[in-house]
């Protein structure tokens, strides 16, 4: 690693005795995140020399469905967001906002 500025963003997952998310932590101490709580954690890596995402998903037994549905609804409007900031791909972006629109609506998320 270089001598350039870093942040550090760290998970904690306390597991059961079949190793499943029990309680899923968070801190990301730049952002003011200290230890903080949370059902579900979504992370996409890009891995540059396969030229292939990588993904961890973790959610808790406690996470309910309704809550399950609310964070994919913003995932995927948070994605568009991304996506058009990344690449100024205003057509692309607009299509998965609406995809976004139409699994809200599917859900009950958005009515």
């Amino acid at each position: 690693m270089s001598n350039k500025n870093t942040s550090e963003i760290k998970f904690l997952v306390e597991l059961d005795e079949n190793r499943v998310p029990e309680r899923l932590f968070w801190t990301a101490k730049d952002g003011g995140v200290e230890l903080s709580e949370t059902k579900a954690i979504m992370l996409n890596v890009w891995d540059n020399k396969t030229k292939e995402s990588m993904r961890i998903d973790l959610w808790t037994k406690e996470m309910m469905v309704e809550e399950m549905q609310h964070l994919f609804y913003e995932t995927f409007r948070s994605m568009a967001d991304t996506y058009l900031r990344a690449t100024n791909d205003t057509k692309a972006s607009e299509a998965i906002t609406a995809f976004a629109q139409q699994f809200g609506k599917i859900n009950g998320v958005v009515k």
